[in-house]
Order: C-alpha cells, then sequence, then structure tokens
C-alpha cells in the first residue's frame, strides 16, 4: 500500500500526517523563523561598528533565509519516504516549500500531488482533510 503524507504549513509549524495500512500518523515540526526585524541589541536604525554601519534588515534576512533552508530541510528528510504528497496551508511558505522540492535533485518533486490554500485548522481538521484528499482519487 501506498505510503501518502499530507503537509499543512505555516511560518511556525508544520504538521505532517502519514496514511500507511489503514493507519495515521501526526508529527509535527516547530520553526525557529524569526518574525521581527530589529532586536533589542541592534537598536532601531542598525548597529554602529567603527565608522561602518551595518543595516540590521540585511542580516535578519540573511538569517531568516538560513532558517527557513533548514525548516524545509527538516520537512523533506521527514516526507522523503512518502510515495505522494499533498501540502496545504494558509500563506505563502506552502509556495516555497513547492519550490523548494521543486529545486531538489531528487524523486521528491515527482511525488507532490497538489499544493492548495486552507485556513488555520485544528489537527483533527487537518487529519480529516488530507483523507479526504487521497480519498478522492
Amino acid at each position: 500500500m501506498k505510503k501518502q503524507t499530507g503537509i499543512w504549513i505555516d511560518s511556525t509549524k508544520a504538521i505532517i500526517v502519514t496514511l500507511e495500512d489503514g493507519k495515521e500518523a501526526v508529527s509535527e515540526i516547530q520553526s525557529d523563523l524569526e518574525n521581527r526585524v530589529y532586536h533589542d541589541k541592534e537598536g532601531d536604525k542598525g548597529s554602529f561598528f567603527g565608522g561602518q554601519h551595518i543595516d540590521s534588515q540585511k542580516s535578519f534576512d540573511e538569517r531568516k533565509k538560513h532558517q527557513i533552508n533548514s525548516y524545509f530541510k527538516d520537512i523533506i528528510s521527514t516526507v522523503n519516504e512518502s510515495d505522494e504528497l499533498y501540502i496545504f496551508g494558509p500563506a505563502e511558505t506552502k509556495t516555497k516549500l513547492q519550490q523548494k522540492i521543486n529545486g531538489e535533485k531528487s524523486t521528491i518533486a515527482s511525488k507532490l500531488k497538489s499544493v492548495e490554500t486552507a485556513d488555520s485548522m485544528t489537527s483533527n481538521q487537518i487529519i480529516a482533510k488530507v483523507k479526504k484528499f487521497y480519498n478522492q482519487k
């Protein structure tokens, strides 16, 4: 039997539902993404280091890029053994994950069946949506 996986994702966490042999398994991956630009120690307009001005926006963007790549790697390594993938969630994190999967040099991109927009949901709603998606086929 196929191992079917649904991923509900936003910038704070990913809830992964795996259906296999009539059983469901649910796991959660928390993201470490920072959502604010300025930190207490950096002041309001960046930092001055000697005669140089360091823009905290640049360092924040770089840090966030590394954090999101790490978050997506965790998710992809968790679902790598799946036969089919279904991604859904609010905002743009789901499309960024889709782009990351399509950019991977592995067979995981061919396993991606659908990417859809969905509101915030409870765990039970997420499980029901994944079951409904795979039963429609």
